[in-house]
């Protein structure tokens, strides 16, 4: 697209158009640090590298997060592909609105890569506070638990978008181009690993949790939606199974 407009506005005639230089979106975000370390800015290969890499986050939760956001991404594909299907565009209105949905479940996932990073950084932030007086041991004990709690509630989130993405891939697996059910399919395979990707990192921080009544609160739900998330793979793939 950039190309595009360099060419057609006659930007590149007096000399060559660098779009990270001349662009000032661009420039913006070079020059912020804070983007320059995001993971959801590095390339495929960056973000496998730092993920194989002695760092211990990214890990599980990012991940989770991740796949589960190319899960609704497939799907929203299929929405894409079939607005503009040959014959169906009367359709048109109802794969806009799933596409919409989907890129709304993509982006907030996307999000949660980062924040899930982010909440592993803050619990160890917290571990690393001074603990020598009884009353840096109470703060350093009350920072340890703020940010288990935040640890725990990411992944919950990473739970119910993914889990919510299940009705946009069932939507595109019933409905949607026939020539990429199959892509239907992935998204559930995709929804179902971040659903219970995430609830390993809940789990876990839960255990670490002296409000017990929120962390037996939160296990119990996301089993509820471990359940929902196997029901809703086992059917769509059910659905793509007999298209194929």
């Amino acid at each position: 697209m950039v190309k595009i407009a360099v060419k057609s506005l006659g930007l590149d005639e007096l000399a060559p158009f660098d779009p990270q230089r001349k662009i000032i979106e661009y420039n913006i975000e070079a020059a912020n640090p804070a983007n320059a370390k995001k993971l959801i800015k590095k390339n495929l290969a960056d973000f496998a590298d730092e993920t194989a890499s002695e760092s211990p986050a990214p890990g599980g939760g990012s991940i989770s997060a991740y796949v589960g956001a190319l899960g609704v991404s497939l799907a929203t594909m299929v929405a894409n592909l079939s607005s503009h299907k040959r014959g169906w565009d009367a359709r048109w209105e109802e794969f806009s609105e799933a596409a919409e949905r989907g890129q709304k479940l993509k982006d907030a996932l996307l999000r949660a890569v980062d924040d899930d990073t982010d909440a592993f950084n803050a619990i160890m932030a917290a571990f690393g506070l001074p603990n020598g007086t009884p009353e840096e041991k109470s703060a350093r004990k009350a920072a340890v638990q703020a940010a288990t709690k935040k640890a725990i509630e990411v992944p919950f989130r990473v739970m119910r978008e993914s889990l919510e993405s299940f009705e946009v891939i069932r939507q595109m697996a019933e409905t949607g181009n026939p020539n990429s059910v199959t892509d239907a399919g992935v998204g559930a395979l995709c929804a179902r690993t971040a659903v219970h990707g995430a609830f390993l990192n809940v789990k876990i921080n839960a255990a670490g949790l002296d409000d017990k009544t929120f962390a037996a609160q939160v296990v119990a739900e996301g089993e509820k939606m471990i359940e929902a998330a196997d029901v809703a793979e086992r059917e769509i793939l059910a659905i793509v199974n007999s298209k194929i």
